[in-house]
């Protein structure tokens, strides 16, 4: 489970890297074909709806936020599948964390590599 955990919580925290974010061929082999997420806003997103936002915002001045992990756990689901949850928060400039929000992402093993197909971000009151 360690070595399960070790590289479900290094593809998620990639996909949170600007280099990753920005690289369309790059998200399609790390976003499932049936990818579905549930936004903290409640919005329910497609795989196409994400791979337009994630461009826009990588065209903004602003660009993607910076973004802190902690707490990952993982429970394997099945021989090709898991459930990873963690929280996060967007670190401001000034380094305050606001944003703070509880996630969940099925992860499935598709031929020799892991494919996100669901993700739930959902608003956390507790602040670290």
């Amino acid at each position: 489970m360690i070595g399960l955990l070790s590289e479900l919580r290094r593809l998620e925290i990639g996909l949170h890297h600007p280099g990753v974010r920005l690289d369309e061929a790059r998200l399609r082999a790390l976003l499932h074909a049936d990818f579905r997420e549930v936004g903290r806003s409640g919005r329910a997103y497609d795989l196409a709806t994400v791979l337009r936002f994630l461009a826009e915002q990588g065209a903004s001045a602003e660009g993607p936020p910076d973004v802190v992990h902690d707490r990952f756990t993982v429970r394997a689901l099945g021989p090709a599948s898991a459930l990873l949850t963690y929280r996060s928060a967007h670190r401001l400039p000034d380094g305050t964390l606001t944003r703070h929000t509880l996630r969940s992402s099925v992860w499935l093993r598709e031929a020799e590599s892991w494919q996100l197909f669901y993700h739930q971000g959902t608003p956390a009151e507790v602040a670290w």
